[in-house]
């Protein structure tokens, strides 16, 4: 037996996961799923406040990010008893479905199970499900900023400090973390709002901030509009849309991480390279300044009438 068709057992919160192919190859770098066990086992004490209570939506590769990758929303056949999941309606489904079983990653057992299905992007909602499965209100506010080339990054940290002020004037205050692929997320944590009015809310910041920054921003979803500038993504927080989780791995050529970033980080941004992370210098960053995102977990703001 070779070490690809091996099994490998994980000890984790007083549970054991036997996992198959651990030196599978997930990217051409040669970073296999052990090596994304090890990282999952590593960043989970700051990875996991940030998904906690909240429906999961998997990305998997089980060929790794040479094959075919897909969106999961339901919980695999064959998911242990003790994952905790929850039932929930599925409006505007594209398969038909009423009703979608999802994952929900409280804890480390889960996390690592998920790495064995060869999960590589965890994504969730703006919201949380109480211990009974009920919905609750969105308790994020995201803005999603995409630069279209030949913008990158850097342009995105541009608008970025420019939605920092816009926010500050209403009282509110944002953490900034790295997509992990061409952008920036910028998090604003709530008090209980209503979907539609907290996206109401950021598309009007969204589209002022076009008016005033045509040459640089625009808030319509056109695609056409967006070559050279940066694409604020209000919609994010339609209930029924995810974003990529703080931490998650990003499928690409290489493993880069979805990181927080300080705003020191943002304002001396002058490459992209810069606001890339791979998972190693993630744990270390982390290991040495903890996590940048840690009290936006008991910041809750009110957005302003």
């Amino acid at each position: 037996m070779t070490e690809h068709d091996a099994e490998e057992r994980f000890g984790a919160g007083g549970r054991t996961l036997t996992i198959g192919n651990p030196g599978k190859e997930l990217y051409p770098s040669g970073f296999t799923k052990r090596d994304l066990l090890r990282y999952l086992e590593g960043i989970a004490p700051v990875l996991l406040p940030h998904v906690r209570s909240r429906p999961a939506s998997f990305k998997r590769f089980p060929d790794g990010t040479g094959g075919e990758g897909f969106f999961q929303k339901n919980a695999p056949r064959g998911t242990p008893d003790w994952v905790r999941t929850v039932v929930l309606p599925s409006p505007g489904s594209t398969k038909g479905r009423r009703e979608v079983e999802y994952v929900v990653v409280d804890d480390l057992p889960t996390l690592l199970w998920a790495g064995g299905q060869a999960v590589l992007e965890l994504h969730v909602p703006q919201w949380r499900v109480g211990p009974r499965g009920g919905v609750r209100r969105p308790d994020l506010l995201v803005f999603d900023l995409d630069p279209g080339a030949p913008a990158t990054v850097v342009e995105c940290c541009r608008v970025a400090l420019e939605l920092r002020r816009m926010l500050a004037e209403d009282g509110l205050r944002a953490w900034p973390k790295a997509s992990g692929s061409k952008g920036l997320h910028l998090y604003v944590p709530v008090a209980s709002a209503t979907g539609a009015r907290a996206a109401r809310y950021a598309r009007a910041l969204a589209e002022r901030l076009a008016r005033q920054e045509p040459d640089l921003v625009v808030a319509r979803m056109d695609r056409s509009l967006r070559g050279g500038r940066v694409f604020v993504d209000w919609n994010q927080n339609n209930p029924a849309r995810t974003t990529v989780a703080p931490y998650s791995l990003r499928a690409g050529k290489e493993p880069v991480v979805a990181a927080p970033v300080s705003w020191e980080e943002v304002g001396a941004c002058r490459s992209p390279q810069e606001l890339r992370f791979p998972p190693e210098e993630v744990l270390a960053r982390v290991g040495r300044d903890g996590d940048p995102m840690a009290d936006a977990e008991d910041a809750r703001q009110e957005l302003p009438h």
